[in-house]
């Protein structure tokens, strides 16, 4: 699964607190707020984000974009330390 990190941190704590996590799990670091990681499956994801999730605060914003989740894009968004998922795909062609 295709996975980008992209951060907002609310201040140099928390940036350098999440960079440390994204290398742990294998991220490349792409553009100067970018990582991306194309080895980790649903169940690190879920590991990562409370990993993540412990250092952030009210402040901090992170969106991860994910392909493929069952044939679809998904884009979790981490704002006022608040978790929200959207989920995107194709609509079913018409015969």
């Amino acid at each position: 699964m295709f996975i980008s990190v992209v951060l907002d941190p609310g201040g140099i704590d928390s940036a350098k607190a999440i960079a440390a996590i994204l290398s742990r799990y294998s991220f490349k670091k792409v553009q100067k707020a970018c990582w991306e990681c194309m080895s980790l499956n649903e169940s690190q994801l879920t590991v990562l984000k409370r990993e993540i999730d412990g250092v952030t605060d009210y402040y901090d914003t992170l969106r991860i974009y994910q392909f493929p989740v069952n044939n679809n894009f998904a884009i979790t968004e981490l704002r006022h330390k608040k978790w929200q998922r959207c989920i995107l795909g194709s609509a079913p062609a018409k015969k």
